[in-house]
């Protein structure tokens, strides 16, 4: 893949030129012949193929491949066709280089005030008034006397200027590594995906950027075609291509009426296969992204691309500008068909994130907003306080006069207020709460890895955290998905275990074997084990395969049937989908007759069949009244054992009148019964433990399954979802939007809210059952919080239940690229154990974000309070500009990285959900909170005012300008260092626990960290010198500070002491934007900050970024939280347009589709919708 960036270069300025030479390589067809067949579509297109080629079996002997072998796996001939044809990737964007990182840190507005402040000091300590002998500016100047003083004047300058590039880069540096890691995480899910070709005549699953043109792909049910391609041969396929085109109609493909097929679509039913015509930049998806400069660069980058493409791409320009809007939707990650949204977009240029904020992200703008507030006022009141007191003292009562040469000392204490101003200003702000966040995460999705939870959007962990209903499929996340048949009925007899051969008529046994092999999905293949002694391979669908299974187990074969009748001689096929349920096959008899197969869950089936065959495989009736009695005898004991009823039928039909094969329910009627057989799928042996720990930790677990009600009960019972003699409800989905419906049909609130609280299992459900619950439970207001609700799905018609929940599963080996596309966080292993292991990640998240808060707010208190109080009585900040950023850098930046990557631990399992409404600073925290700032602040104030007694030093307040450093002062700044470096400790635990050095050595960056700091602040105050305001201390001063520091531990158990429920007053702090429990005024504060109407449009994407404008437009400050408030809209911002555009690029994790949920008959069924075969391959 070297040369990947060439081959855009190649083919896109002037294919036309480069190719003029007829049949390339041998091949029979250049590039831009198969680039303008793939603009055409329906008729044109089948016109063009038969002039052009004769047909698409002409097409392929040009491209030089089989319709049946495919291509030769010949590595050569693979490179020569890469060469000629391109390669099936799409260069992604480059990544922002680390100078264009440290250009948009440098864009945070408090350390542009900083830097000018700096300038400016810098500025005038060069400049020497030349009245400087001269009395009349007063003792201003006082201790300017010694000359090397007046000389050191510009070091607070450079100071200043030297921390704020520390911070700049810690920045850009986190910035960098989280682009990096996100791109790791890109590449694996990329990786992941392969696409089925035939090569050699051997079906072979090769990854999506290996496919060249010629290769010959089989298509089937969920599949994201990763590349264009024109139908061979097809069975009832049809394609959703509204990530094109923008029309949510499933379009029908077939060789004979439209068999174009173009990258990006979504297969929703059916099968086939089809050759491969254009790839990688060539394929339409290709085409797109080249013209949107792969990708959300600037508009001018834009501009010039067009430019040179210009030539290139006539045709295909004015197309795909016609489908721009659609594409630019189908670029986000965001599915929806509002094009209100549309233009929204095009001004905010930002990628839209998958989700309104999380909640999490809510609660922290929504607290990063307010403290900055309060940090603007605080630091303007000190600088006017400072200001008036120079200005009255100097002025009014020493009654001076302002003579021009003093001008430049006057405009240097201007500027020392502005600094102390601006630096309060710093401290208030926490600036170090996105950089938590984002390494809390970060962390947590490099670890979530190892426990199987591929995390495709950040925020999932956190929001995992405050899970409180999973909603769960069976199949395959619950069950192993390894199916067996156990017991039969067959010949009015019931097995319950597989019949010997010999005790079947051979007229019932023959019928059996032909309807399952032929009336399945011919890649569906049960294969020998890899190693000796273990189970048979299963291949394909796995319903399919138990079927198969048995027909081995009967002592007879599938393959020879499938030989004998291959898959181009089926006449017609109605595949499997979850409004049929079931699935057909037409085959043309020797005689001229047909005879139809039919299987599908057995109450839908058995209702279609008129006859049954008896013992002697000869017909005889089947009335409702034997139906009923089979439901009770047969089929209810299966089903109330946990299996899974599957009734196989066929019916023929005479030679001379052929039916109406369109009209399907004419056709698939008056069938005979052939057997009904019950299927095993396993419950996986971890899973009981894994819900019972959900239920512990205050989940509830939900089932949402295709299958029948008594299968679905048996199966929850196992696993522990159900208990005898709780207060349940199973329901199935007729009952269910029964009970949620009013009479004109429509759903209501109040209804689902009778329901929900206590539904367990949901079966026989349909995908749109499944997204009105979780609608349903996401947006109900009963109860004391609001729910958070994640969901599992696999098939194709799961997306927009997948979409709409707090958090998607899809499963890695069971789902369809439609379902990982929806989703937010992929299980590798399909396996429910792994969602308890991100509910305990995401607690961690938050948890460690709460370590974080409350110790950063105890820090930010402290320090705004100190320098508020010390300037307005001393005239002179007590901590120093620079001390005060080293305090901001190391207490945000290391602390930040010490409390954010706490290893999670089983004890988080304990405790339940905090839920959407739940404050980020509980009242323990609070208490913590303002406890450890009483302590800090007596220590400090005390310090202050009678310090210099106390240790017997010169007193440090008062001092001139440019006065040297004072032992005082350094005592002070000290004091306050050691105080945060052990109330770090403290800040490990949030709940009150006593024990803060609970598990601490299992956290080495913790150790690391706080010990660093601490050798640090000793090179700080020995040799910091005037830098640093700092002079350096003796031993006995240092063993102070130390034993002051200590301190904080022992109020720390003296605060865990007092019970917080006898602190009423205390109030939490940093809701999340909830409605419920908000007062007007708070409403109408709010507000500006976060719509609510906009909250209640799940859509909150897009207003997350009104929000944000909205916030900034209030006050400048809160740009210091354009890396905070949107901290994630920034990494989501830059990792979305990078995965979305780096993600299609290699086409390889799906682009995005309209999924329609109000269309139940829109989407394919899932494994669960049914008790037969979800998939025709």
């Amino acid at each position: 893949m070297g040369d990947m960036a060439n081959s855009s270069i190649e083919f896109h300025p002037k294919p036309q030129q480069q190719r003029e030479v007829p049949h390339v390589g041998g091949f029979g067809c250049t590039l831009a012949e198969l680039r303008s067949l793939m603009e055409l579509r329906g008729a044109e297109a089948l016109q063009k193929i038969q002039e052009a080629y004769g047909d698409v079996s002409g097409l392929c002997r040009r491209l030089k491949t089989s319709p049946t072998e495919g291509l030769a796996d010949n590595t050569n001939d693979l490179e020569k066709r890469r060469q000629i044809y391109g390669q099936n990737f799409i260069p992604p964007k480059q990544p922002k280089t680390f100078l264009q990182l440290v250009w948009e840190a440098l864009q945070d507005v408090t350390l542009i005030i900083l830097e000018v402040a700096a300038i400016v000091s810098l500025g005038l300590s060069f400049y020497a008034p030349p009245g400087e002998e001269s009395e009349a500016c007063g003792n201003v100047s006082g201790g300017a006397e010694d000359e090397g003083e007046a000389e050191a004047g510009w070091i607070e300058g450079a100071a200043i200027l030297l921390s704020v590039i520390c911070v700049v880069l810690v920045t850009a540096f986190n910035d960098w590594s989280k682009e990096k890691q996100f791109r790791g995480l890109q590449s694996r899910i990329e990786q992941e995906q392969k696409f089925t070709v035939i090569r050699n005549g051997q079906l072979l699953q090769v990854p999506v950027a290996a496919l060249v043109v010629g290769d010959i792909a089989q298509v089937k049910y969920g599949d994201l075609l990763p590349a264009d391609g024109v139908l061979i041969q097809g069975n009832d396929l049809k394609i959703d291509e509204s990530s094109l085109t923008g029309e949510s109609d499933h379009v029908r493909k077939s060789a004979d009426k439209d068999p174009m097929l173009l990258s990006g679509t979504h297969v929703m039913e059916g099968s086939g296969r089809m050759v491969v015509t254009a790839v990688g930049v060539n394929s339409q998806t290709g085409i797109i992204f080249t013209l949107l400069g792969a990708g959300g660069e600037e508009e001018e980058k834009k501009d010039k691309k067009g430019k040179q493409q210009d030539g290139a791409m006539d045709s295909s320009q004015t197309r795909a500008k016609k489908q721009d809007g659609a594409v630019a939707m189908e670029m986000q990650p965001l599915k929806s068909a509002e094009g209100g949204e549309m233009e929204e977009r095009e001004k905010k240029k930002t990628n839209v994130p998958k989700k309104e904020k999380s909640v999490l992200q809510g609660k922290l703008t929504k607290l990063a907003v307010q403290i900055g507030k309060a940090g603007l006022v605080m630091s303007a009141i000190t600088v006017i306080i400072l200001v008036l007191y120079f200005v009255i003292e100097t002025f009014v009562v020493d009654g001076r006069v302002w003579l021009a040469e003093c001008t430049p000392v006057y405009v240097q204490y201007f500027v020392k207020f502005f600094i102390i101003g601006v630096t309060v200003l710093v401290v208030a702000v926490p600036e170090g709460l996105p950089l938590a966040v984002t390494i809390s995460l970060a962390y947590s999705v490099k670890k979530m890895m190892k426990d199987n939870n591929l995390v495709r959007h950040l925020d999932a962990c956190e929001t995992m955290g405050n899970a409180t209903a999973i909603c769960s499929d069976k199949t395959g996340t619950l069950t192993t998905n390894r199916m067996t048949v156990v017991q039969s009925y067959l010949g009015d007899t019931h097995y319950k275990e597989i019949p010997a051969p010999s005790a079947l008529t051979p007229k019932i046994l023959d019928l059996l074997v032909h309807a399952i092999s032929i009336n399945s999905a011919y890649t569906t293949k049960i294969l020998p084990p890899e190693k000796e002694g273990a189970l048979p391979r299963q291949v394909g669908n796995k319903t399919e395969c138990a079927l198969l299974g048995f027909v081995l187990d009967l002592k007879r074969d599938f393959q020879p049937v499938r030989e004998q009748i291959p898959e181009d001689k089926l006449y017609k096929v109605y595949t499997f989908n979850s409004v049929r349920k079931s699935m057909s096959t037409v085959i043309h008899m020797p005689d001229g007759s047909f005879r139809l197969f039919s299987k599908g869950a057995s109450e839908i089936l058995l209702k279609k069949c008129t006859n049954i065959l008896n013992s002697n495989g000869e017909l005889r009736g089947f009335r409702p009244r034997d139906r009923d009695d089979m439901v009770k005898k047969i089929i209810e004991p299966m089903a109330c054992d946990g299996l899974r009823t599957i009734c196989i039928a066929y019916k023929d039909f005479p030679a001379n009148q052929e039916p109406d094969w369109d009209n399907e329910n004419d056709v698939v009627g008056d069938l005979t019964c052939i057997a009904v057989v019950g299927i095993e799928d396993p419950v996986r042996p971890e899973v009981p433990e894994a819900i019972r720990k959900c239920q512990r930790a205050g989940i509830t677990v939900r089932m949402v399954t295709g299958d029948n009600i008594n299968t679905a009960r048996a199966i929850a019972a196992k696993c522990g979802i159900i208990h005898p003699g709780e207060d349940f409800l199973c329901l199935e989905g007729k009952e269910f939007n029964r009970r949620i419906r009013n009479e004109k049909g429509e759903i209501e609130q109040e209804r689902l809210d009778k329901v929900w609280p206590k539904l367990r299992v949901l079966a026989r459900s349909s995908p749109t059952d499944k997204h009105t619950l979780v609608k349903g439970i996401i947006d109900s207001t009963t109860g004391e919080q609001r729910q958070v609700v994640a969901v599992t799905g696999d098939g194709t018609n799961d997306g927009p239940a997948l979409k709409k929940a707090d958090v998607g599963f899809a499963m890695g080996i069971a789902g369809t690229d439609v379902a990982k596309e929806a989703s937010d966080i992929i299980l590798t292993d399909d396996n429910f154990t792994s969602i308890v292991k991100a509910v305990m990640w995401g607690r961690n998240v938050y948890d460690s974000i709460s370590k974080f808060l409350q110790f950063q707010l105890t820090v930010n208190v402290v320090a705004v309070i100190v320098a508020f109080t010390g300037a307005c009585i001393t005239q002179d900040s007590p901590l120093k500009a620079v001390q005060m950023l080293w305090v901001n850098l190391i207490m945000d930046t290391f602390a930040s990285l010490a409390l954010a990557t706490e290893p999670p631990t089983e004890s988080l399992l304990l405790r339940k959900p905090y839920g959407r409404d739940k404050p980020l600073i509980s009242r323990t925290m609070m208490k913590n909170i303002l406890g450890h700032a009483v302590y800090q602040l007596t220590i400090i104030f005390t310090l202050l005012f009678v310090g210099e007694l106390f240790f017997d030093i010169d007193s440090g307040r008062n001092a001139p300008l440019h006065s040297p450093p004072s032992e005082h002062y350094t005592i002070i700044f000290n004091t306050f260092v050691m105080m945060q470096l052990f109330n770090e400790i403290n800040a490990r635990k949030i709940h009150g626990e006593r024990n803060v050095f609970d598990g601490i050595f299992s956290n080495p960056i913790f150790c690391t960290i706080v010990l660093g700091t601490f050798g640090i602040q000793i090179v700080i105050v020995q040799f910091g010198g005037k830098p640093f305001s700092c002079s350096p201390l003796s031993t006995e001063q240092w063993l102070w500070c130390l034993f002051v520091g200590v301190g904080e531990l022992v109020w720390g158990q003296v605060i865990a002491t007092i019970p917080t429920s006898q602190l009423k007053c205390l109030k939490e702090a940093g809701h999340g934007p909830g409605k419920d429990e908000m007062t007007d005024e708070e409403l109408a504060e709010g507000e500006e900050e976060i719509d609510h109407a906009e909250r209640e449009l799940r859509r909150g994407q897009i207003l997350w970024f009104r929000g944000l404008n909205r916030i900034q437009t209030q006050m400048e400050v809160v740009s210091t939280f354009k890396r905070s408030g949107s901290f994630q809209g920034a990494v989501r911002r830059r990792s979305s347009v990078l995965s979305q555009l780096h993600d299609v690029t290699n086409l390889s994790t799906p682009t995005h589709v309209t999924l329609s949920a109000a269309k139940p008959t829109s989407t394919a069924g899932t494994e669960e919708s049914s008790q037969s075969p979800r998939r025709r391959k």
